[in-house]
């Protein structure tokens, strides 16, 4: 029987922007080789897998082309808003999802759809040459997490202009790195950042929930704040809203559109 999967640009309320993901609410549990065959196939960051256990509860996996990953922001957002717009759930009720990272939950509010994941902090790191000439720019600050590098450069023009040398990433200990600056004066935004993660099969991810995770504690630890309104500047481009008090919790909320529909033969 044809199996649905959902294409879905997550963190942005315009197709063909923010981070695309595709979705698959499954009648029964597959095999991982099967899942990763299809995230191959998908090409996508990732593609999320879901089935029903109860009422409003899923368990969700997410894989990338090459591999499986224990979080994913946009793939979690992606899927609720399936799970919504698709009518395997009401607007009106929390959705939790049990995951290799513990169980996460989505609500939906204001048109945005409220995710509540675990922070992840970040720890120092002696200076890394080989990271500074991979990037190609000067590093103000160097720290490491469980997603990889943290590095803070000194505007958002680099950060734009970040053209990185894979073949250099790929060599380092970690070849995952978060890079992210100030988004200046004049910005509606607090902060701006783009992901690098080649160690995962993709050299960009265009906006990434996990990353936020990483920087709501950076941020609130420089800006003395608990709230945020932060641009992931790939070339899609996408939005994150932020709440984050200190605490082992974040909230994430973004917004996500439908841009495609079809069946897996």
């Amino acid at each position: 029987m044809p199996q649905k999967i959902i294409q879905v640009d997550a963190f942005t309320a315009q197709a063909f922007q923010g981070n695309p993901a595709a979705v698959c609410v499954l009648p029964s549990p597959q095999d991982d080789c099967w899942m990763q065959l299809v995230a191959q196939e998908m090409n996508l960051s990732e593609t999320a897998f879901l089935v029903k256990q109860e009422q409003q509860h899923y368990n969700l996996r997410w894989f990338t082309p090459t591999t499986e990953v224990p979080l994913c922001g946009h793939a979690t957002l992606a899927s609720a808003h399936v799970l919504w717009t698709e009518g395997y759930a009401s607007t009106g009720q929390e959705v939790k999802f049990k995951t290799k990272s513990g169980v996460l939950t989505a609500r939906y509010e204001n048109d945005w759809i409220k995710l509540d994941f675990p922070v992840n902090r970040s720890q120092d790191i002696p200076p890394i040459t080989k990271l500074g000439d991979a990037l190609g720019v000067p590093l103000k600050t160097v720290l490491y997490n469980s997603l990889g590098y943290l590095v803070e450069v000194a505007s958002i023009e680099q950060i734009k202009q970040l053209q990185p040398n894979f073949i250099l990433l790929k060599q380092l200990p970690i070849s995952n790195v978060i890079v992210t600056s100030l988004a200046g004066d004049n910005s509606e935004y607090d902060f701006v950042s783009r992901f690098f993660a080649p160690g995962l099969g993709i050299d960009e991810d265009p906006v990434t929930g996990a990353a936020h995770c990483c920087l709501a504690p950076y941020w609130r630890d420089r800006l003395q704040k608990d709230r945020f309104l932060a641009y992931q500047a790939s070339p899609r481009g996408g939005v994150v809203k932020i709440d984050y008090d200190g605490g082992d919790r974040v909230f994430l909320q973004g917004q996500a559109i439908t841009v495609m529909r079809g069946e897996l033969v």
